[in-house]
């Protein structure tokens, strides 16, 4: 542990001997977040109650310059939580409140360590819920929803994060609390809530944040559609789009995923498919029905195509527990998978699932393939196994392809995992040094001294012309 005992005993004196955790042992808990290849102990784990108790920290932490890094329940899969150089971890887990409910406005108040899930749990009563759903909704926090601007399944219809917060409660750099945005959505302020939501923990820490909530959907049909090929499952999505029909979700798994699944779950799918097509529509009944005519139609023109309705809400159920346990069941292949989170134009999905699996080719990868279809938002996960010779040098280099792909097709880094670690360096292709040092100049005016997610998102000017590899060698981070 790198900080001095006089510096430690103001932590604990601020916010308890309980919430300071300062062994090894406890430390090493928080090495890293879901994305396992970054893996770095932080110096200190500080596990406040409060927004007050934050701010006490952050001042602490600005007198003694010290770094600091926010972590939610550790999902994130880009390495945004993870102290690579050095620091404290500042983990919100334990500010999860609910602090107040008002169905007049729809809106929920809560500590920004409460889980997603548990948003919706407690709104339920109230035929209200949060309708942005990441496949780990049942342990992220709300607070790391903000700091990636995480989407999820039903993203394609009801928005990323960003589009459901109406304000947000923010300690700065000086440790000032500060409020963003409002409470009931009418914003008399300049905009600087979209400027945070997505920010990665990078201008300061949200401790509490206001809610949009909307009703729960009164009529659902949920479809699992198998396909012959996996290019004619992602042609089918454009076809839907195009024909005017805006899904809840479309959510698109290759065979690999497929298979593993089933093995895992054993509910029934169709493990002999290529593509297996989750459809999901919701809302007035005359419309949804309509629609479903629409999609009926259009499958019905295609050949090598079986369509299945779900018939009751365990089916639809278990439908989304396919989707949502898809990278967990990918453990029966391999023991490690490595997920990216590119995007490209909806129009070209076809094309960038034969360009993905030609570079898995090339470096011998197994890939296994989740997608949210609809918004263009690529999961592929390389399979790999970290004890083979060189399988981490492979897994590195088909990842900086697959996503420098996805750019040179028009797309960006991610659609919400963030940029984190895992991209830094694709932030150089992705943007000219004018964007990145405007980019740079934002940083500062929220944080002049670099005190809060260094060295995540922006890669400094001394990473020209180094690698992701180079970089874990210089950290001595391995997986």
């Amino acid at each position: 542990m790198n900080i001095n005992p006089n510096i430690l005993n103001e932590f604990i004196g601020s916010i308890g001997q309980n919430n300071v955790l300062y062994e090894l042992s406890d430390r090493l808990v928080y090495e890293c977040d879901a994305e396992t290849i970054d893996a770095v102990i932080p110096d200190l784990v500080l596990l406040p109650n409060s927004t007050q108790e934050i701010s006490q920290i952050i001042k602490i932490a600005k007198k003694n310059n010290l770094k600091i890094i926010p972590r939610g329940a550790g999902t994130g899969l880009s390495g945004g939580a993870t102290a690579y150089l050095g620091g404290i971890c500042l983990a919100l887990t334990k500010m999860n409140k609910v602090i107040e409910i008002n169905t007049d406005y729809n809106m929920i108040h809560v500590e920004t360590g409460i889980t997603n899930v548990d948003v919706s749990k407690a709104t339920a009563k109230f035929g209200l819920h949060f309708p942005c759903d990441p496949s780990s909704q049942c342990a992220s926090t709300i607070g790391g929803n903000i700091a990636e601007n995480a989407g999820g399944a039903h993203t394609l219809k009801c928005g990323t994060t960003s589009h459901h917060v109406n304000g947000i409660v923010l300690v700065n750099d000086e440790g000032a609390i500060i409020q963003l945005g409002q409470k009931f959505n009418n914003p008399q302020d300049l905009d600087f809530l979209h400027l945070v939501c997505g920010s990665e923990g990078t201008l300061g820490i949200v401790c509490e944040a206001y809610l949009n909530l909307t009703p729960i959907p009164k009529h659902v049909e949920t479809a699992a559609v198998y396909f012959a090929s996996l290019e004619s499952a992602a042609n089918t999505v454009s076809t839907i789009i195009a024909n005017g029909i805006i899904p809840a979700a479309l959510e698109l798994i290759d065979d690999v995923t497929l298979k593993a699944v089933e093995d895992t779950l054993q509910l029934g799918l169709d493990r002999n498919a290529s593509a297996l097509l989750i459809i999901e529509l919701d809302g007035n009944k005359e419309i949804v029905a309509k629609e479903k005519e629409k999609i009926i139609k259009i499958l019905s023109q295609l050949n090598n195509t079986t369509i299945n309705w779900a018939n009751s809400t365990k089916e639809r159920l278990n439908l989304w527990k396919a989707r949502k346990a898809s990278f967990a069941s990918l453990g029966r292949i391999a023991p490690q998978g490595y997920v990216l989170d590119g995007v490209i134009p909806r129009s070209k999905l076809a094309l960038a699932i034969n360009l993905i699996r030609k570079i898995a080719q090339k470096y011998d990868l197994a890939v296994a393939n989740v997608y949210h279809a609809g918004d263009g938002n690529l999961h592929p996960c390389l399979l790999f196994n970290k004890s083979n010779a060189g399988a981490l040098e492979k897994v590195i280099q088909a990842s900086r392809e697959i996503l420098l792909t996805c750019l040179e097709l028009g797309g960006c880094l991610s659609g919400e995992h963030g940029i984190g670690i895992e991209k830094l360096f694709e932030m150089n292709d992705a943007f000219t040094p004018d964007t990145l040092k405007f980019m740079e100049g934002l940083k500062v005016i929220f944080d002049e001294s670099n005190m809060f997610n260094p060295g995540k998102i922006l890669p400094n000017p001394k990473l020209c012309g180094e690698s992701r590899l180079d970089n874990l060698a210089k950290f001595k981070i391995s997986c």
